[in-house]
């Protein structure tokens, strides 16, 4: 294999081989199931260390082009080919602004608890991907617990230890394009507490905020609590009204604009650049922050426009991501980027919440990175996320009647759907339950409670419960849309 190589460019070693094979493979040229050269066939051929080899083969890996065969090498793998979908999502253009709030988030999150205590549940309700990939915790948390064992006696930074800011800093550059350093960053418990200290940080009682209509339910639980005053813009096939949440940024003069661009919850909907550009230039214009939540990035199963970080020039957008839905929840391990004369403010703010994140979770989180294995893990998921996206969308376009809407994500864990106005809701999430299968109600994700008729599904479950569990959803409705 030839590998051309500029040695004096910017860009690194590694990635020019990345490109080079990436290039083989999407052109052709190399197969599905042909085998790459070993390492150190590759390393000796292009003259460089083997560890580069290994970091450009680590790489096409993650990004889902190859996969390791233990004792056998690298393979190029299948292409992973969907058919041609777009949302059919049309929902009335019409502002919430909630004079009383909807159902507990802590009721819906108990809930959804005790199912996972029935494995003979189909739970479609659940905000996480279902565990897989991870045979070698055991051993990455041994060799954690070994790093940090000096340090388990005494306190550490609030902002998070030094290494993961800085390979968290680095991973961010590498994925998306945002440019951050280690000391921009801060290590939080989970995404849902840099939710919380950003909304404390920006808001207080009586201020407006923007949301997206509908948006994440853990987030308007928040906001409640605070006595904060919403302001639901609602989502179009391509994100937030943008005519809409212009004319309310000059009304209202809200405090704080709260948005998911990237796989979006609930409804999975990616914005354009276009679409965060403008939504930029808006924040700009009238001078109001902006609260970026990716929680679910490095899922999408296609590149994503850069975040809205990205276009900041001015400090205004906070960015939180997560490793809870791409790694696993149980680590409660989230990160925040901050810039400008933010991030002290914030800082100190984390410090009174609770010191600081375990420094276990934070070390295992590390050793991930380090070892190679979050970026394997990643395409492991993604991988298997995209064939039960297909086979649930597959599943809905068998059974679902002709008047159901949903739309088609780009990776993420959900699929919204949009129902007829005349659905009974709570008896279609009776009876489902009734066959053992549970249905994330689309209300939840109002800020009154109301909302359309919808509901969420997590198309990360087996395929065998997705085919299973969609046929029953299916039978249902034909019921009571006949």
């Amino acid at each position: 294999m030839r590998i051309p190589l500029n040695r004096s460019a910017q860009e690194p070693i590694y990635l020019q081989i990345r490109d080079r094979i990436s290039h083989l493979i999407t052109s052709g040229a190399l197969q599905a199931g042909e085998q790459l050269p070993s390492i150190r066939a590759l390393a000796e051929s292009v003259q460089v260390n083997k560890l580069t080899v290994i970091e450009a083969y680590s790489v096409l890996e993650a990004d889902g082009l190859v996969s390791a065969k233990q004792g056998a090498g690298y393979f190029v793998n299948n292409a992973m080919l969907s058919p041609e979908r777009s949302s059919t999502l049309e929902t009335d253009q019409e502002v919430v602004i909630p004079s009383k709030w909807g159902e507990s988030f802590f009721d819906q999150y108990m809930d959804s608890l005790q199912a996972q205590l029935h494995p003979d549940v189909i739970d479609f309700t659940s905000g996480f991907p279902r565990p897989s990939g991870l045979e070698d915790l055991a051993k990455i948390a041994r060799r954690a617990m070994t790093q940090v064992a000096d340090v388990l006696f005494s306190y550490d930074f609030p902002q998070g230890q030094f290494t993961l800011r800085k390979q968290v800093a680095q991973m961010l550059a590498w994925k998306l394009g945002l440019e951050a350093s280690a000391d921009n960053l801060i290590i939080t418990n989970g995404s849902k507490q840099a939710l919380s200290l950003a909304f404390q940080y920006y808001l207080r009682a009586g201020d407006w905020v923007i949301v997206e209509c509908p948006t994440y339910h853990g987030a308007i639980a928040i906001l409640e609590k605070m006595g904060i005053k919403v302001i639901g813009i609602p989502m179009q096939n391509d994100g937030m009204n943008l005519e809409l949440l212009h004319q309310y940024l000059r009304s209202h003069q809200p405090k704080l604009i709260y948005t998911v661009s990237t796989l979006h919850n609930p409804t999975g909907i990616t914005t354009s650049q276009s679409h965060r550009r403008e939504l930029i230039s808006l924040a700009e214009k009238y001078n109001c922050p902006i609260l970026e939540d990716n929680a679910y990035e490095g899922l999408n199963f296609e590149p994503a426009p850069a975040p809205l970080k990205v276009l900041d020039r001015s400090d205004l957008v906070t960015y939180i991501g997560t490793f809870s839905k791409s790694l696993m929840p149980g680590l409660r391990v989230g990160y925040m980027v901050s810039t400008g004369k933010h991030y002290q403010a914030l800082v100190e703010l984390k410090l009174l919440h609770d010191l600081h994140v375990s420094t276990v979770t934070q070390a295992i989180a590390s050793e991930y990175i380090a070892s190679g294995h979050y970026r394997r893990h990643l395409n492991h998921l993604r991988t298997i996320n995209h064939q039960r996206h297909d086979r649930m969308l597959q599943a809905m376009e068998q059974h679902f009647p002709s008047s159901v809407r949903w739309t088609v994500p780009n990776g993420g864990l959900f699929i919204w759907v949009q129902l007829p106005n005349h659905t009974p809701m709570q008896i279609v999430g009776q009876e489902a339950a009734a066959q053992q299968v549970l249905i994330g109600r689309g209300k939840l994700f109002f800020p009154d409670g109301q909302g359309y008729p919808a509901f969420r599904l997590n198309f990360s479950q087996s395929l065998e419960d997705i085919d299973r569990g969609i046929a029953i959803l299916g039978n249902i409705l034909k019921q009571h849309l006949a």
